[in-house]
């Protein structure tokens, strides 16, 4: 498909629903490490959205992350995905997920380009 090389950076501020004790990861009041992948996938996803064909879309298969620093709510985050490899419908991207004080967590994921309607056919 050759999608050029795509970055996209996703922000959040970190609320009483992103909490480890409200996610069911955890149960102390930091950001849940699930909040923060989902803001990880969020980048990736629109990292490349721009340059897929109409009527196509990616969907998570698969991400290996680390979670290395508590954060507080109120915090802003960011995660930042870049596009690292491509393989027909497989997008490898690497992700740094980052809060005030650096970075908190890291992540390898893949995705792949599907065709929403022969997608959602499979339900």
């Amino acid at each position: 498909m050759n999608i050029e090389l795509a970055k996209h950076t996703s922000q959040m501020t970190v609320e009483e629903r992103h909490l480890a004790m409200n996610v069911g990861s955890g149960d102390l009041p930091v950001l849940g490490t699930p909040a923060m992948m989902a803001l990880m996938e969020n980048a990736a996803m629109l990292a490349v959205a721009p340059q897929l064909p109409e009527g196509s879309s990616t969907v998570g298969g698969q991400i290996s992350s680390s979670h290395l620093h508590p954060t507080p709510l109120g915090d802003t985050i960011t995660a930042t995905a870049e596009l690292v490899k491509e393989e027909g419908r497989k997008l490898y991207f690497h992700i740094v997920a980052e809060d005030k004080q650096g970075i908190i967590g890291e992540a390898d994921h893949l995705r792949f380009i599907v065709d929403k309607e022969r997608f959602l056919s499979k339900l």
